[in-house]
């Protein structure tokens, strides 16, 4: 697909580059307007579960966040108020590119128009586009309210109060009521004591999510007691699809939603003098989540997929935006200046623009997906409109050119983050940038959602997620299209069906330590922190695995390992227990003249140039697998132990390169997964695998001879005592 002039070629540097490229985003939307202006429906003939009213209004609304910011630019921007000749072709333009959004906001909100929205309902898509209106209303209030006829006005008001009182989901939804109700009082007129009771209400659901640092939960966190009496329900109605609470942080606890909001909130109810405690307790919580929310970007400025709704793409960078547009002060390292907090937005968007080509329809217009269209990764909730939800990141263009944002010199990205490795309690995932390393990851241990959605497990139960190497979704049921990257599979019917970690227990924290034999014996050379999890790949119990993941260490930068005790419980045996585990799914595609990646023996790794693809292929032998591509390296090393009454046996382990179906992962459309395999069979009551899995990988970069020796070097692990061969060892705490 084409790339996008203005965007795709855009150096994304000054304002007006960000002009440049928001106007390049919304005016292909011009070509997909309803005559009345009041919908917006790209040529795409996907659905999804609301109704198609509803869909096209997500077309309508989202671009909000560009067209008022650009609106917002043009009454209060200095550098524009001369009568140049520049400056009246850029108020022209601006003014040109959304006069379609100032009629159909009319248009949609009057009933009596046959373009009329809809009044809003109980748990209504519309709720989520009222949000965007109510903001737009905020930061230009003459354009989209004040300029309207006495009559529109009358109408807008109406439309936007339908949303009071009306039953909604307890996640991030409430702040669409509140933005709603603070516009009405800071821009309609309505008396502040006239909303202040439901404000507060939605106001107290939301706080309720607060689990410190800074973070929230999109909803309800899942405490112990109530995963307790859920079980006791379970065992009670003999049923096991009750949609419960889960253990969900993700993108809208921070750029995408709740931290994004409190933000906005902060700079509206903060310069109208409302709500002064709480907007205080914003700015700490912003400065608490920023202090760790830098480190899910890496020095490119991509993102770590990871979570629900990753097709609003760059909408993973507008914490920095509302930041900026917030005036949060004091602000930790390393976001405690307006350049800093400028050079993570702008890396973000210059990353996406760089990767942009095949995000974009041939007529300028964003696809569902994430680096190419993917409906596999969609949600039940994605129309072809939804994507527009990205431009959130563009509200920074609301600060004035004067402001201390935009002439401050980037700063660049902390060249050796401190610490590299970060174990985070909230989002229950130790992020991984290694200063050793080419290679930015985080490992994810206790999130589950509860609720139905489409391919749960990939996007909030494997055991990491990478901004290079990102996750795969599942197409079916077999092996192949399950892609289990950073995934254990199980099947206990020959390989027929499978199971994958989903809901889980709450996480405990430890440690694990390098010991030297060249030492002391007690003598630790290094620790790093870890999680454990408790998960049970069927309902029933059976089956119990605790799986423990360790981050990099100095001695083994590239590598982390995951450690996993299989237990066999509630009955005498299992004929075979089938094991397969994968780590980072990796494209498959060569670079050169080649059609596969070919087999190559160990020894061609001292000639691995990823620029060139001298080296390209699959490294397997008896101990692992390693494939090497232009997007670099990525292998597993496996083996397995079983611990029974009549003793310690090894289980024979297979290493290959899977093929999984194409499309499955979010950037590669072609992957290979390096993968151990391993079959034990009589698997008997009391019995117990130890799974040990290290999991290698580099980005494109660095010397065929160091990715040799590094890949031959492979941690080793102890467990409860069981014996390791070599000098340096990785032992568990207990």
């Amino acid at each position: 697909m084409p790339p996008l002039p203005g965007f795709s070629d855009n150096p994304l540097q000054s304002r007006a580059d960000l002009i440049t490229a928001a106007t390049a985003l919304v005016h292909p939307l011009h070509a997909h307007f309803s005559p009345a202006k009041a919908f917006v429906r790209l040529p795409t003939s996907t659905g999804a579960h609301f109704d198609e009213r509803a869909a096209q209004l997500e077309g309508f609304a989202r671009p909000l966040w560009v067209i008022a910011s650009l609106l917002h630019s043009i009454n209060r921007n200095t550098d524009l108020d001369s009568d140049s000749r520049d400056t009246a072709r850029i108020r022209g333009r601006i003014h040109a590119l959304a006069q379609p959004w100032l009629t159909g906001l009319a248009n949609g909100t009057d009933p009596a128009h046959p373009e009329y929205w809809g009044s809003i309902g109980n748990g209504d898509q519309r709720m989520v586009e009222a949000e965007v209106l109510a903001c737009a209303l905020l930061f230009a209030p003459d354009a989209f309210f004040h300029s309207q006829s006495p009559a529109a006005q009358r109408n807008i008001v109406t439309w936007l109060r339908g949303i009071q009182g009306k039953e909604m989901p307890r996640n991030n939804w409430r702040w669409f009521r509140v933005f709603v109700d603070l516009a009405l009082v800071l821009v309609a007129g309505v008396e502040y004591d006239e909303v202040k009771s439901e404000m507060e209400g939605d106001l107290a659901v939301l706080d309720s999510f607060y689990l410190g640092g800074g973070w929230s939960g999109d909803g309800p966190w899942l405490t112990a007691e109530e995963e307790a009496e859920e079980e006791r329900e379970c065992v009670r109605t003999r049923r096991r699809d009750r949609v419960g609470a889960g253990r969900q942080v993700d993108y809208y606890s921070g750029s995408f939603a709740i931290q994004f909001s409190q933000l906005l909130y902060v700079k509206f109810a903060g310069a109208a003098g409302l709500d002064a405690q709480r907007v205080e307790r914003y700015r700490v919580q912003a400065r608490e989540f920023g202090n760790v929310y830098w480190r899910y970007f890496d020095r490119h400025g991509a993102a770590i997929p990871f979570g629900r709704s990753l097709t609003y793409r760059f909408a993973c960078g507008a914490y920095f935006a509302a930041l900026a547009v917030a005036g949060v002060s004091n602000m930790p390292q390393p976001l405690a200046s307006p350049g800093a907090v400028k050079g993570f937005l702008l890396r973000h968007l210059r990353w996406w623009a760089a990767h942009s080509p095949d995000i974009l329809s041939p007529d300028g217009t964003m696809t569902i997906g994430y680096l190419y269209p993917n409906m596999y990764m969609a949600e039940d909730y994605n129309s072809p409109q939804s994507v527009y939800w990205s431009l959130k990141s563009l509200i920074v263009l609301t600060l004035d050119d004067t402001h201390a944002f935009w002439p401050a010199e980037e700063t660049p990205y902390p060249a050796n983050p401190n610490p590299g490795i970060a174990l985070i309690q909230q989002p229950t995932q130790i992020l991984c940038n290694h200063p050793l390393s080419t290679h930015h990851f985080l490992l994810s241990a206790g999130q589950f959602v509860a609720w139905p959605m489409k391919a749960t497990q990939a996007k909030y139960c494997k055991f990491a997620y990478s901004s290079s190497f990102a996750f795969s979704v599942p197409t079916g049921p077999l092996i192949q299209q399950l892609a289990p990257d950073s995934t254990l599979a199980l099947s206990r019917d020959g390989a027929e069906t499978w199971a994958v970690k989903w809901k889980c227990s709450s996480v405990r924290y430890g440690s694990a330590s390098i010991y030297s034999s060249s030492g002391k014996p007690d003598e630790t050379v290094e620790s790093v922190p870890t999680a454990t999890v408790e998960w049970r790949p069927w309902a029933e119990g059976k089956v119990v695995v605790t799986t423990t993941l360790i981050p990099p260490m100095n001695r083994w930068p590239d590598w982390h390992v995951r450690v996993h005790r299989i237990r066999l419980v509630k009955t005498a045996r299992l004929e075979s227990l089938y094991l397969v585990e994968g780590g980072f799914a990796i494209s498959r595609v060569p670079r050169g003249d080649e059609r596969v990646l070919p087999l190559r023996s160990e020894d061609a790794l001292d000639n691995v140039d990823f620029g060139t693809g001298a080296g390209q292929g699959i490294y397997t032998s008896e101990t692992g697998v390693l494939v090497v591509s232009h997007a670099g390296a990525s292998g597993v090393v496996g083996s397995a132990r079983v611990l029974s009454s009549t003793g310690t046996a090894d289980e024979a382990t297979e290493h290959e390169a899977l093929k999984p179906d194409s499309n499955t992962n979010l950037m590669a459309q072609r992957t290979l997964i390096p993968v151990s395999r391993q079959e034990v069979f009589d698997f008997e009551e009391g019995s117990e695998i130890v799974l040990v899995t290290r999991v290698f990988a580099q980005t494109s970069g660095g010397k065929g001879q160091q990715l040799r020796q590094r890949w031959l070097d492979v941690p080793r692990v102890r467990v409860d005592g069981l014996p390791v061969d070599g000098e340096d060892v990785i032992i568990l705490d207990s």
